[in-house]
């Protein structure tokens, strides 16, 4: 089955992304892939997340399940009809990519800008590294 793999995180961007992957899917017949990935944290971030939320898997796990819940609910709305969500950790652009390959996706959508702005300025963005690096198409949603 042809695929079309999303990457969100939840940002107003990531969801115009999901907007388009879902009418993309609708339109094709594809199967859609719903991805987040949770980034690089620091050791100080993460043991701020644990002393705040107790148990931190448990408060990544909501924080990514939140964020596949609303996605896979926009996209149902935006006339997907097959729709699958994943999790995934560490680099962003790593991770989107090694899901592209295990899912054999044809193509990838992703926002121009998700919640790291400043770490995209500063580090340059993950679609523009996506775009390069992708072994498929790559739409980039603004």
């Amino acid at each position: 089955m042809q695929r079309i793999l999303v990457a969100t995180d939840g940002s107003p961007g990531a969801n115009r992304a999901v907007d388009t992957a879902a009418a993309l899917a609708k339109a094709t017949g594809f199967e859609l892939v719903i991805l987040t990935i949770g980034g690089n944290i620091s050791g100080a971030e993460l043991r701020q997340l644990a002393s705040a939320e107790g148990d931190l898997s448990e408060a990544l796990e909501l924080a990514a399940n939140q964020i596949l819940s609303q996605a896979r609910k926009r996209a149902l709305r935006n006339g997907a009809s097959t729709v699958t969500v994943q999790s995934g950790w560490g680099d962003t652009t790593e991770a989107i990519i090694g899901a592209v390959r295990r899912e054999k996706a044809d193509i990838l959508v992703v926002g121009r800008r998700g919640r790291g702005r400043l770490s995209g300025l500063l580090l340059g963005s993950v679609s523009q590294k996506l775009a390069s690096l992708a072994p498929c198409k790559v739409l980039i949603v603004p």
